[in-house]
């Protein structure tokens, strides 16, 4: 009997491994700093903006309305790297100057290494900013990145001259302009070089644009002339309606011209802008120089799409494109990311797979990162090796109309990770350590943005996105939500408690409470 077993074995196991083989490709196109309001398929974004790729991407997918990978760089990719919410992502720390960054590996492994076990090829290009090991040569087996965390005076080049590691070995300066070098290294990665062609591959490709310095190619410095844009309402305080902290906040002030004009620091949290733009420190000169770097990221999605297609690889290749996080210019006073308003966190995200997957549609549903890892997994018919904190979109990609019967959470909670959120600081100086931006939960039912910030005693907030995306009315102290409000604080407990947040039953009173 155990040799008849045998010979059965001896017969499934080609059939087996010729299954895996036409398992689908997953290519991931991340971007950082990159808000929603930069492509141009979005509604919400300016009139002049022109992505004609990233467009025909959404044309052959599906556009979500909603989505919120992270609230700032480190926890976005933390949160990839493990199907985790930051406050459950044991051991990661930050550790030394900035951007330097640990976490142990045992404790806090990366999925990657699973797929690798389970007959995918791994690779992540690009920018690598979480902890100075890479994972090299355990969760991926091709790696070529800029180690931010490791090389710490390199770690403002987003543009140029940056130490690159190749798989986990001695880096190497590297010149050029950094998205070109990127889509390079990602089309010679699609073309066969350094995998392996009889197995499926999941390619994390992860770019420095848009992030500050929002360096331009040299060939986009003309583009977007005489821009104009909007002045946001509440540029300028007061802003009504809002937590104590924003009461104060003014990174911009009103310069002879009449246009607001950038005041404020570096991000405190290790930004590298220089202190006026390349076209000038008003708020048009800023937002015409931020646009110009995307026109590279939007170059890239074309060329990669292209070479997918040339090389035969396209009907059978996931493509996810999104960004770590949004990014305000002047919304609520701010030029940051990670305050828990759409216009600082909301990111582009579209996903296509015209073989399989709707096309040209959009979803309405909110989603976060969290959901991408069960999505790869569920694609790539590989179990889940541990809880996530996600639903796989599925359901969602087939049928965009598809609602979730519960909200999507966000949390920030600076940069602290796992057990070390709890307790949460009474202190406001350590709460509001990260862009001046104190630590939160919010929910979002696909209409409604509840706000919890866990400062003792702070206002909570309620906007309703339908008829005010721009979220300058807080509905929270209207008699006539309160029953929304009370029911939507729950929701974030509940959501809190099962996505593992130690702090879920000590966080601090809202006022009135």
């Amino acid at each position: 009997m155990r040799s008849l077993l045998f010979a059965l074995l001896l017969l499934l196991v080609p059939a087996l491994l010729s299954a895996a083989d036409e398992r689908p490709n997953i290519l991931f196109i991340y971007t950082d700093d990159h808000s929603h309001r930069t492509v141009s398929c979005y509604p919400e974004a300016y009139d002049f903006v022109k992505t004609p790729n990233i467009d025909a991407l959404a044309e052959s997918g599906v556009r979500f309305k909603y989505a919120y990978i992270g609230t700032w760089c480190m926890p976005s990719r933390a949160t990839l790297l493990t199907g985790h919410y930051q406050h459950a992502v044991e051991s990661m720390r930050m550790e030394g100057a900035y951007p330097g960054s640990e976490y142990d590996p045992e404790k806090c492994p990366f999925w990657p290494k699973v797929f690798r076990e389970n007959g995918y090829q791994t690779a992540q290009l690009g920018k690598w900013h979480t902890g100075t090991d890479t994972g090299a040569n355990r969760d991926w087996d091709f790696q070529k990145v800029w180690n931010r965390p490791r090389h710490q005076k390199n770690a403002g080049n987003y543009y140029k001259d940056q130490l690159i590691e190749t798989n986990g070995g001695e880096a190497e300066m590297v010149k050029g302009y950094s998205t070109d070098n990127y889509t390079e290294w990602a089309v010679d990665y699609l073309k066969g070089e350094n995998r392996d062609p009889d197995k499926p591959f999941y390619l994390w490709l992860c770019y420095g644009a848009v992030h500050g310095p929002y360096t331009p190619a040299k060939r986009h410095l003309d583009a977007y002339p005489d821009l104009r844009v909007p002045i946001p309402a509440d540029i300028y305080p007061p802003r009504p309606g809002k937590p104590a902290y924003l009461q104060d906040s003014s990174l911009w002030a009103k310069g002879e011209d009449g246009l607001p004009h950038f005041v404020g620091k570096p991000l405190a949290y290790g930004g590298f802008e220089p202190k006026s733009g390349i076209h000038g420190s008003d708020l048009n000169s800023w937002v015409r120089q931020y646009h110009q770097g995307v026109l590279a990221l939007d170059e890239a999605v074309g060329t990669l799409i292209k070479t997918l297609k040339e090389t035969d690889q396209y009907e059978n290749t996931l493509v996810v494109f999104t960004s770590d996080q949004g990014f305000a210019w002047g919304q609520h006073g701010f030029r940051t990311k990670v305050a828990p308003y759409d216009a600082n966190i909301r990111s582009p995200m579209i996903v296509a797979m015209p073989s399989r997957l709707a096309q040209g549609k959009t979803c309405d549903t909110p989603v976060g990162g969290v959901d991408l890892v069960p999505t790869f997994f569920s694609f790539a018919g590989i179990e889940q090796p541990w809880k996530m904190h996600g639903r796989d979109l599925t359901p969602l990609l087939e049928n965009p109309e598809t609602k979730w019967d519960r909200p999507l959470l966000m949390v920030h909670t600076g940069a602290f990770y796992g057990s070390d959120t709890v307790p949460i600081p009474r202190d406001e100086k350590t709460l509001m350590k990260t862009a001046g931006i104190p630590w939160y939960a919010s929910i979002h039912d696909g209409r409604y943005k509840y706000v919890r910030t866990f400062i003792e005693g702070e206002i909570e907030e309620l906007y309703d996105l339908e008829t005010d995306p721009e979220e300058l009315t807080n509905l929270a102290q209207d008699p006539a939500q309160a029953d929304r409000v009370k029911r939507m604080r729950a929701e974030t407990v509940a959501e809190l408690k099962r996505t593992d947040a130690g702090f879920a039953d000590d966080l601090p009173k809202v006022a009135g409470e």
